[in-house]
C-alpha cells in the first residue's frame, strides 16, 4: 500500500479525481433509503485516504489553488440557482416562508455557537459542526474563508492546518443525524403535533385544485383531447368560429378544413356544410355532447396541426398573483397545456387555483402561434437551449471576486464578503437579471448542476485529503461524542420551533408547512419524503422561497460561527 499511496502523492490530479470518483461510488450506498450521498462521501473518503497513508509516513494533500477554484464555481453556481426566488421572498406573498427560514437559519447557527462554547469543541469545529448538522457543505468554505482572512484568530499552539481538519471533523460527524434528522422530523413532526396531515393536504388540494403529480407515471391519459368532425348540424352551420366559442366556451376550435384547403382558426370564419373541423377540450367535454357538430372523422389532414414547446418566463406584474383558472374565459384558452411550474428551480403543484408569481418558469406545449400570445401577456417565451453563454459566465465571475476585494475596517481587521460571497451575490444578481431579460446569459440546468456538483465535491474532498494528515492527532473519543452532541441539537432544536412559529402563529396549512420547514433547512430530501408520507404535493408549495433564503444564509454563517465560537 505504501508504494500505491506514494503514487498517489506524486500524481496530484490521479488522487483528486480518484477520491472524487470513489465518493460519487460511495454516496450511491444507502441503507433503507438513507445514504452520505457524494458529498459527505467526498469527505469521508479525502480524509480516510490520507490518514490511513500517514501511517505510512506519506502526506498526501492538494493546494490551495484547486481547492479555491472548485468552491468559487459552486459558489456561483448557487447563486445561479437561489437568484430569482431570493429577490421574490422579499415580496409580500413570499415574507411568511422568509421569516421561517431566518428563524430557522439563526436558532442554529445560535445554538452551534452555544454548544462549542459550553461542551469546550477544539478550535475550528464550529465551522464544521454548523455545516454538517444543518446540511449546508458550502459553509465549510466560508469558515475555512474566517481562518484564511485572519478574522478567526488561531489560539497559541495550533496551526491553520488543524483547523481545517477540525472543520472536516465536525461535518463529517453532524452530517449523517443533519440529513437524516430533518427528514424525519419533516415527516412525522404532524403527528406529533396530533395533526392530520393527510387531511390538510387533501383540503389544500380541494381548494386549490392541486392533483398529485409526485408519484404519477408515464400512462395513456391525456386530460385534454382533439378530435375531427364533419359540419352537418344546421344549428351550428353559418356561424363564426367567434360566436361558436360564445355558445360553448369549452371548446377550441383549432383549425377547419374546407374541401382540400385548411383554412385555420380565426375568429372570423364562418363554418359551413361539410367542414371538418378539428375541435379541441378535455376529455369529458368532448364525449358529453356527441353530434353537437356531426359524425366524428378520422381526417388526418385537419388534425395535423403543428404543435410547439417553449418555456415562458412570468415578468409582467399583471399576471403576478392571478390564479390559473382566470385564463380559461381568455380566447388562446384550451389551446395549450402547462406541462409543469417551476419556482426557484423546483417543480410546483398545478391546479386550478396555483398563482403564478414573477419568475416562475410555465413549461408549455401547444399551438406556436398561441404560445407567442401568451408569453406577449404574461412575460417572455424562451426556448430551451443546451448552449451556455461563456461571456456571461466569465463576466459574472470577474464581478463576483471584484466584489470580494470590497473590505470594510472593523477594529483591527478589514471584513468583506470575500472572493465567495462576491461569487455568490455576483450569482444572484446575474441570474435575476437574466431571469428578466431572457436574451442573454443562457446558463442551462445542466450546465449550472455541474458548477455545483463538481465544484462542492471536488472542493470537499480536498478539504478531506488535507484534512487526513492531522486527523489522527486530534481525535479522540471524547471528542467525536461531543461534536455529536453538538450537531444533535443544532439540528433537531430549530425544525421544531420553525413548525410551531408557522403552525401556531402564522397559521400556515400543515401540510404545506411540512416542505416550509423543509425549505428553512435547505434541503429537499425533507419534502420529498413529507409528500410520499402524505402522498401529496402540497409540501413542495411551500418549499421554495425559504430554500432559496436559508441557502444564502447557512453558507454565509460558516463564517460567523468561526467569529462568534472564538
Amino acid at each position: 500500500m505504501q508504494a500505491f499511496f506514494e503514487f498517489l502523492a506524486t500524481n496530484p490530479y490521479i488522487l483528486l479525481f480518484f477520491t472524487v470518483g470513489m465518493a460519487v461510488w460511495v454516496g450511491k450506498f444507502s441503507i433503507k433509503g438513507y445514504g452520505l450521498g457524494m458529498v459527505a462521501a467526498a469527505v469521508v473518503v479525502g480524509a480516510a485516504l490520507a490518514t490511513w497513508a500517514s501511517t505510512y509516513g506519506v502526506k498526501l494533500q492538494l493546494d490551495n489553488f484547486a481547492k479555491s477554484l472548485f468552491y468559487y464555481l459552486f459558489m456561483y453556481g448557487v447563486g445561479l440557482r437561489v437568484g430569482p426566488a431570493f429577490f421574490n421572498s422579499l415580496k409580500k406573498d413570499g415574507i411568511t416562508f422568509t421569516i421561517l427560514a431566518v428563524i430557522c437559519a439563526f436558532l442554529g447557527l445560535g445554538l452551534v455557537v452555544v454548544m462549542s462554547k459550553l461542551l469546550e469543541l477544539p478550535p475550528g469545529a464550529a465551522g464544521g459542526v454548523l455545516a454538517g448538522s444543518q446540511t449546508m457543505s458550502a459553509a465549510i468554505g466560508t469558515a475555512e474563508m474566517a481562518v484564511e482572512q485572519g478574522a478567526y484568530k488561531l489560539p497559541a499552539g495550533t496551526t491553520a492546518d488543524q483547523v481545517s481538519a477540525m472543520i472536516a471533523l465536525g461535518y463529517g460527524v453532524t452530517y449523517i443525524w443533519g440529513t437524516v434528522g430533518i427528514i424525519l422530523v419533516c415527516k412525522y413532526l404532524p403527528r406529533w403535533w396530533g395533526v392530520d396531515a393527510v387531511k390538510a393536504a387533501k383540503d389544500y388540494e380541494a381548494e386549490h385544485g392541486v392533483k398529485n403529480v409526485d408519484d404519477a407515471g408515464v400512462t395513456g391519459y391525456r386530460a385534454g383531447g382533439l378530435r375531427a368532425y364533419r359540419l352537418e348540424n344546421n344549428a351550428v352551420s353559418g356561424k363564426t368560429i367567434h360566436q361558436f366559442r360564445q355558445g360553448y366556451p369549452q371548446y377550441r376550435i383549432l383549425n377547419v378544413l374546407r374541401g382540400e384547403e385548411k383554412l385555420g382558426a380565426s375568429p372570423d370564419i364562418t363554418l359551413q356544410q361539410g367542414d371538418v373541423i378539428a375541435l379541441g377540450g378535455r376529455l369529458e367535454e368532448l364525449t358529453a355532447n356527441l353530434g353537437l357538430i356531426g359524425p366524428e372523422v378520422p381526417d388526418a389532414k385537419v388534425l395535423n396541426i403543428p404543435l410547439d414547446q417553449a418555456e415562458i418566463l412570468i415578468t409582467e406584474k399583471e399576471a403576478d398573483g392571478k390564479v390559473l383558472k382566470t385564463f380559461a374565459k381568455e380566447d388562446y384558452a384550451g389551446q395549450l397545456q402547462i406541462s409543469r411550474i417551476e419556482r426557484a428551480g423546483e417543480p410546483l403543484p398545478v391546479g386550478a387555483e396555483t398563482a403564478l408569481k414573477r419568475f416562475d418558469v410555465l413549461y408549455v406545449t401547444g399551438l406556436k402561434g398561441t404560445i407567442d400570445k401568451v408569453a406577449a401577456a404574461v412575460g417572455k417565451i424562451a426556448r430551451p437551449s443546451t448552449s451556455t453563454d461563456l461571456l456571461t459566465l466569465s463576466a459574472g465571475m470577474v464581478l463576483g471576486l471584484l466584489i470580494g476585494k470590497i473590505t470594510v475596517p472593523v477594529g483591527d481587521f478589514s471584513v468583506g464578503l470575500g472572493n465567495a460571497g462576491g461569487l455568490l451575490l455576483s450569482g444572484i444578481l446575474v441570474s435575476s437579471m437574466v431571469s428578466r431579460l431572457r436574451f442573454f446569459g443562457s446558463t442551462p440546468n445542466a450546465a449550472r448542476n455541474i458548477l455545483e456538483d463538481l465544484g462542492l465535491v471536488t472542493f470537499i474532498a480536498i478539504v478531506g485529503i488535507n484534512a487526513g494528515a492531522t486527523l489522527l492527532e486530534q481525535l479522540t473519543g471524547s471528542i467525536a461524542v461531543k461534536i455529536f452532541l453538538a450537531g444533535f441539537v443544532a439540528s433537531t432544536v430549530p425544525p421544531f420551533v420553525t413548525w410551531a412559529v408557522g403552525y401556531h402563529l402564522f397559521k400556515i396549512n400543515p401540510a404545506v408547512l411540512m416542505g416550509g420547514v423543509a425549505g428553512s433547512r435547505s434541503h429537499s430530501g425533507p419534502a420529498r419524503e413529507a409528500a410520499k408520507e402524505i402522498n401529496s404535493s402540497v409540501p413542495w408549495v411551500g418549499f421554495p422561497v425559504g430554500y432559496a433564503v436559508s441557502g444564502v444564509l447557512y453558507t454565509v454563517f460558516g463564517y460567523f460561527a468561526m467569529l462568534l465560537s472564538q
